[in-house]
């Protein structure tokens, strides 16, 4: 079976056209041996150099496109584009032309001027795939982003929408002398399970620290930018020459979310991946005629792009109080919208419009260099496409005016709902309702806990560091026998290997102490893990502490809520919602 489709049963799904190659390691676009691929594309109609269109961007401390890069509509076996002109009747090419199949079904989040989305498409195969590596701009941001892509691992996404005006008909937006600063920012957490997902929104006008941070310079040396403290959060990016790693130790510093990767882009993203996939439709519970954004919108449902998409998501003076918080909730609406349109069968079976989208979001793409390559968007695309829609929460980050100020212009964070909202997110709790087999596999693990309970001065405990701080067994040691009874527990110090999350092991006959541990410890049901103990130094049996790199401290429990603050207010990405 071939790229463009040729054999390929009506109902297969175009994802399924990647397979693993054991030779590499590598997913990679499986090609029929009766349909090859000619290693050089067709040069582009009246550009006989057959140079790329629109892929000579380069950016400082990237790679810039290969000169021969191919043109995105001059490819082996591609399918005439919109617009093309027709041949004549009657008159045939020198080879059979390909049947045009689904171009393969990939949903990629970015971060438009205020978004999510993308990465699309290809029937064209991994030439193609390489044109669109070339398109994304990169950034090294060192050690605040991890090297590569794991996809049996939950991950988080930093997406940063920033201020900065480029383009033709941006200069009604943002700060006319600013380098930008990340005025729109998404935490995008995708469960392990790939069950469920959280889209968290973080206000520009929170105040914050910022850490200090060490940003990689255009000689290759590494400048070290000094933190600030009480700042709105939207300075972590641009200010003095911060990078997107700032941004992100930012978040994790508010957090204690540790992003895994980012993906930016500015105004124009919105403006062109609208575009790309013929407009988003959009509800407004009235009239809308904003004179600072020339935004005009009748009561009800109506389909935006372009310009005018992105006046909706700038627009905060015709929503609700008119701040930025409003704001934030119409531009999770907006991102719902996008989600569902590059979603609906309407874009994923024109292979113009997909090629468009690829096109438009590519070039309004800079992520990490850790998933700057085609494979490894390519992979973080297809874990995305796993998660379903309803699923997919929207949330804003807990928060209340600032009591510092008389005029309320900055947020701070509301306590305990963010610390609560932030575990959940950091232990991998979904905010809706998951498939019941998740449920009943969480209900299996709860019932670990379930059970009599020993006496603590019972409970016999070996200690092991495997990813805490220096010292932490010693300080848990001293913790369970000066003030919890537990006097049995001795701590024997490194761990064979590190853990990312604390573990108690422990034997079946074991099961009272170890609940009775887990209980003194704050442990969740998923650290108890039933195995087998060892012997301690005077040969007796015990059970295994193991604190991982999650511990907080001894007395600081690890159980993650089990749902969300209840005056959170959240949505899901497969439901329209009307901005008032």
């Amino acid at each position: 079976m071939d790229a463009q489709g040729r054999g390929r049963a009506d109902n297969m799904d175009p994802a399924d056209q990647w397979v693993l190659n054991p030779n590499t390691g590598e997913y990679e676009l499986r090609l029929s041996p009766s349909a090859p691929q000619s290693a050089v594309p067709r040069p582009r109609r009246g550009d006989p150099a057959g140079r790329a269109q629109g892929g000579s961007r380069t950016a400082p401390g990237r790679r810039g496109p290969a000169p021969d890069a191919p043109a995105p509509d001059a490819l082996p076996g591609q399918r005439r584009r919109r617009g093309a002109p027709a041949e004549p009747p009657g008159r045939r090419r020198g080879r059979t032309q390909p049947k045009q199949g689904k171009a393969k079904k990939i949903l990629l989040w970015t971060g438009g001027g205020m978004a999510f989305v993308l990465v699309a498409a290809t029937g064209a195969g991994y030439l193609y795939l390489k044109h669109l590596e070339n398109n994304v701009s990169t950034t090294d941001v060192g050690d605040a982003a991890k090297n590569g892509f794991s996809k049996d691992d939950a991950f988080n996404i930093l997406i940063i929408g920033t201020d900065k005006r480029t383009g033709k008909g941006n200069t009604g937006y943002g700060d006319k002398n600013s380098v930008g600063h990340a005025d729109t920012n998404v935490l995008l957490h995708v469960s392990k399970d790939r069950t469920n997902a959280t889209a968290l929104s973080i206000p520009r006008d929170l105040i914050v620290d910022v850490p200090d941070c060490p940003t990689k310079q255009p000689d290759g040396t590494t400048k070290v930018i000094p933190g600030t403290q009480h700042v709105r959060f939207n300075t972590s990016f641009g200010q003095g020459g911060r990078d997107a790693g700032c941004t992100m130790r930012t978040v994790k510093a508010v957090t204690g979310i540790t992003p895994d990767h980012f993906m930016m882009a500015d105004f124009n993203a919105v403006k062109t991946l609208t575009t790309a996939v013929g407009g988003v439709d959009v509800c407004v519970g009235k009239p809308i005629n904003d004179k600072e954004s020339h935004l005009k919108l009748p009561k009800g449902e109506s389909t935006i792009e372009g310009e005018q998409a992105l006046a909706f998501v700038r627009t905060r003076h015709s929503f609700g109080n008119q701040g930025d918080l409003d704001r934030i909730k119409v531009q999770q609406q907006f991102l719902g919208a996008l989600a569902r349109k590059m979603t609906s069968s309407d874009t994923l079976t024109d292979p113009g419009k997909l090629l468009d989208l690829a096109e438009a979001a590519t070039k309004a793409l800079t992520v990490d260099t850790g998933i700057g390559k085609v494979s490894r968007l390519k992979d973080v695309a297809l874990e995305l496409k796993k998660v379903p829609p309803k699923n997919i929460t929207f949330a804003t980050v807990p928060v209340d005016d600032n009591p510092a100020e008389k005029i309320k212009a900055t947020v701070v964070l509301r306590e305990p709902d963010a610390g609560q909202l932030f575990q959940m997110i950091n232990d991998d709790v979904s905010l809706t309702d998951v498939k019941q087999k998740k449920k009943q596999e969480n209900a299996a693990v709860s019932a670990r806990l379930k059970g009599a309970r020993s006496a603590a001065s019972d409970v016999r405990v070996d200690i092991y560091n495997g990813g805490a701080p220096a010292g932490s067994a010693q300080t848990t040691l001293d913790w369970l026998q000066n003030n919890q009874g537990v006097l049995k527990s001795s701590q024997l110090g490194n761990a064979a290997a590190p853990l990312a999350r604390t573990t108690l092991e422990y034997a079946p006959d074991q099961a009272d102490q170890a609940r009775k541990l887990a209980d003194i410890m704050g442990l969740p049901a998923s650290a108890m893990k039933p195995g087998k103990s060892e012997k301690n130094a005077q040969g007796l049996p015990a059970i295994v502490l193991t604190l991982g790199k999650d511990f907080k401290g001894a007395g600081v429990s690890l159980t993650a809520p089990s749902k969300a603050p209840e005056n959170l207010q959240k949505a899901t990405a497969d439901k329209q919602v009307c901005s008032t």
